[in-house]
């Protein structure tokens, strides 16, 4: 599999799945678990120290960028595109876009130190600013500010979230590059 680039110390399951590998970059240490499926789409970029675990899935028909230190658990999904359901708008991968005049896409950013509760939907053009995070069965159809905690469907502010993760990662950091 040709990857446009791939990092050192990366672990990827050989039951995960990865289509236009040649779209997607992946920095260093990064973990992709079992029966995750990866769509390079228009460019899937993978920042360091990240884990995907099992049952995800990224599709970055219009791009995702996901940054250092973010994780996403078990069953989430992340949609650069979606088709119109509601009857404005033909549906399906099979179908040209000439006939999805309500067709919804943009670009997917998750900044560093971003982590996804189970089963978390990003629905396309989202950016969850560094340090936020989702509660378990999200949907985030907004941008989330950043370092803090958003919980529900749809997603709303539950609290604000501690830093202290940013002087951890510095430390880590620092004993991981010496």
């Amino acid at each position: 599999m040709d990857f446009k680039k791939i990092g050192k110390n990366v672990f990827l399951s050989p039951n995960a799945r990865f289509y236009n590998p040649q779209n997607i970059e992946i920095g260093d240490n990064v973990r992709i678990d079992d029966f995750c499926v990866l769509s390079g789409g228009s460019g899937l970029r993978l920042g360091s120290h990240i884990h995907i675990a099992v049952h995800c899935s990224l599709f970055a028909g219009s791009g995702i960028d996901i940054g250092d230190f973010c994780n996403i658990a078990a069953y989430s999904l992340l949609l650069s595109e979606s088709d119109d359901y509601m009857g404005r708008s033909l549906i399906g991968p099979i179908i040209p876009k000439d006939y999805k005049p309500t067709y919804k896409s943009g670009r997917i950013v998750l900044e560093k130190h971003v982590s996804l509760g189970t089963r978390t939907t990003i629905m396309p053009g989202v950016t969850m600013k560094e340090g936020s995070i989702t509660g378990s069965n999200s949907l985030v159809l907004a941008d989330c500010d950043p370092w803090t905690v958003n919980i529900g469907t749809p997603t709303k502010l539950f609290k604000k979230r501690f830093r202290d993760i940013i002087s951890l990662a510095d430390k880590f950091l620092e004993k991981y590059n010496a």
